[in-house]
This record gives structure tokens, C-alpha cells and sequence, in this order.
């Protein structure tokens, strides 16, 4: 495997590393919930998990009828 011969200076490296920037994250809201998220991921909204407008996960409570809410 090749090995540079002599060693890089400071400056080469940095030079070369000068064109990584951060990028802030892109935002987007949801259409059905009105809740703003990541874009291309889920969220979590209500205890439901949205994905591109459509629940993925729902862990509400389940309550059958007949039964008061406490």
C-alpha cells in the first residue's frame, strides 16, 4: 500500500479541509399534523409516529367502550 515519501505541512491539510462546511438541517411541517420535522424521518406526534403524512407507529392507549376514561 502506498505511503506518502515526506510528510504533508499544515497548510496542505488545511487547504484541503477548508471546503467542509456544516449545513444546517432542512425543516419541513407536516400536512396532516401541522407539526414541523425533519425531513425524511418520523416523528413523533401525540403518541402516534408520522411518516410522509401517514401514522407508522400508534401507541395511544386503547380504550374499549364501556369503560370511563380516568
Amino acid at each position: 500500500m502506498p505511503n506518502p515519501k515526506r510528510r504533508h505541512s499544515q497548510q496542505r491539510g488545511r487547504k484541503r479541509r477548508t471546503h467542509y462546511k456544516a449545513e444546517a438541517a432542512t425543516w419541513s411541517i407536516d400536512s396532516v399534523t401541522g407539526e414541523s420535522h425533519l425531513r425524511h424521518r418520523a416523528h413523533w406526534v401525540e403518541g402516534k409516529m408520522y411518516y410522509r403524512g401517514k401514522v407508522v407507529i400508534d401507541k395511544t392507549p386503547a380504550t374499549t367502550e364501556g369503560e370511563p376514561n380516568q
